[in-house]
């Protein structure tokens, strides 16, 4: 019995020695010596990590990357976009693609011509495909950029303002597609036809990115039926005034450039993969990567 108070008291006394005056074993000197010391060891770590940051937040931009010699050509990317890329629906039911025509909504709202009328912003660049749009440094010495309008109407059957559902309730689905961003990039369009599908060549024009979509196996062309393409002047194609791009601080309004792919008559029933591509000198492909200046998208019209 007498162990235990003895060990009991033992326990109490370590946390708090009345005689000594310690806590855990330490006086409160000595105490404060100890945090005094972390306060200044932690505090000299903490200065080295500021200042390695701020000496490399002064050998960087916020404008634009410091490297971008291994950039990877652009992506080339659609909407509606789903999951897997596949594109379901039943043309008389349109609970099957509701969700289809509410991406391309909201995907569009910004290209709706009263939310263009910002004269500080916006400017009327060539109603057809012209040189890029060279608008000074990459850096605020020349105030924020302007960008090009881009009129919706351009989209024709695909707009969404003639037709609410984008042809899905025709079963004649629509996809808009785009160039995704990379601040500086120069498309530079194709020089020759040697790479271009002879359907696509009445596409190829100077100042103009063409694309092109095509049944992705060779047995499924004849199901894949006519393809439309709706954009700037009715051409299949990104122009280059739109380009280069300068980033979010400068161009925080910035539209791309959009093309609209219609397929009018797709066989009911018949699951069709479908590859589009742009085309142009500086536009690589990568078996590796499905969206390096291509995508592939899955279609089944089913029926009810």
């Amino acid at each position: 019995m007498s162990r235990g108070k003895e060990s009991d008291g033992g326990w109490k006394k370590f946390v708090w020695d009345s005689e000594k005056k310690e806590f855990l074993g330490r006086t409160g000197s000595s105490w404060l010596k100890i945090l005094a010391f972390y306060v200044v060891f932690y505090g000299f770590l903490a200065g080295i990590f500021i200042g390695t940051i701020q000496v490399l937040l002064l050998t960087t931009s916020s404008y634009k990357p410091t490297y971008q010699d291994r950039v990877a050509p652009p992506g080339l990317s659609h909407t509606p976009k789903t999951l897997k890329a596949e594109i379901e629906f039943t043309h008389d039911d349109p609970k099957t693609y509701e969700e289809y025509i509410n991406a391309m909504d909201k995907f569009l709202l910004k290209y709706n011509l009263e939310n263009q009328k910002d004269g500080l912003l916006f400017e009327d660049c060539e109603p057809k495909p012209s040189i890029p749009v060279m608008r000074g440094s990459l850096d605020q010495s020349d105030g924020g950029k302007r960008v090009c309008r881009f009129n919706r109407e351009w989209l024709g059957n695909c707009s969404g303002l003639h037709d609410r559902t984008y042809g899905y309730s025709e079963g004649k689905p629509c996809f808009i597609v785009k160039i995704n961003r990379i601040v500086s990039y120069l498309p530079q369009p194709p020089q020759t036809n040697d790479s271009i599908p002879p359907e696509a060549h009445e596409r190829v024009q100077p100042n103009l990115i063409p694309i092109h979509c095509a049944a992705k196996k060779e047995e499924d062309k004849d199901k894949l039926g006519q393809v439309n393409y709706f954009g700037m002047n009715s051409t299949g194609g990104f122009p280059l005034q739109y380009y280069p791009y300068y980033g979010k601080l400068l161009q925080p309004q910035y539209l791309q450039p959009l093309v609209a792919v219609q397929f009018t008559n797709l066989t009911v029933g018949s699951e069709l993969r479908i590859e589009c591509k742009a085309y142009g000198e500086n536009i690589k492909y990568n078996d590796k990567d499905r969206y390096q200046g291509r995508f592939e998208v899955k279609i089944l019209v089913k029926v009810r």
